[in-house]
């Protein structure tokens, strides 16, 4: 089995990328709704997703959760950054195969929406109430600003950034 060192190496950067942006945005106040964050790490995940690999992309995500969550977080913020995260990039991932890079917002919205349904169940899991389900029509507006915003920023990234190949 050959190893690409340079993708290797690319994915470890963007990883490292990703987990600063995620420590440091987990510093900051939620944005009126508990818990929203403007989730400014799933830029370098599209970023690698479009430029770099799939496969990579859930090497970065998996890497920004687990050690997200040692520097920044808890136990249960684990739970709720890889539940919303698997399913954010596994949809990502599949978006990415039909959507271009013009697209890239398009992709990102739907990964944002997804990330806040795989963050409802955990809530539904661990707080074992199904009131946390009231939160919904205000986290798929939430979804839909910020995932255009980090997929603005993910697709001028992929643009202006070329990766040798």
């Amino acid at each position: 089995m050959k190893t690409d060192v340079k993708k290797l190496a690319l994915t470890g950067c963007l990883a490292g990328l990703a987990l600063i942006i995620f420590v440091v945005e987990a510093q900051l106040p939620p944005f009126f709704i508990p818990g929203v964050k403007p989730g400014l790490s799933n830029v370098v995940v599209l970023f690698t997703i479009y430029s770099v690999g799939r496969k990579e992309a859930f090497c970065v995500l998996l890497i920004k959760v687990i050690l997200g969550s040692v520097f920044a977080g808890s136990p249960v913020s684990f739970i709720f950054s890889f539940c919303g995260g698997f399913l954010a990039c596994s949809v990502m991932c599949l978006a990415s195969c039909i959507l271009k890079d013009k697209q890239i917002w398009v992709c990102s919205v739907l990964g944002a929406v997804v990330h806040n349904f795989g963050q409802l169940v955990a809530a539904l899991f661990v707080m074992k109430t199904t009131s946390v389900i009231a939160y919904t029509p205000y986290l798929v507006i939430a979804a839909i600003v910020t995932g255009t915003f980090t997929g603005i920023a993910a697709m001028m990234s992929v643009k202006y950034v070329k990766i040798r190949k």
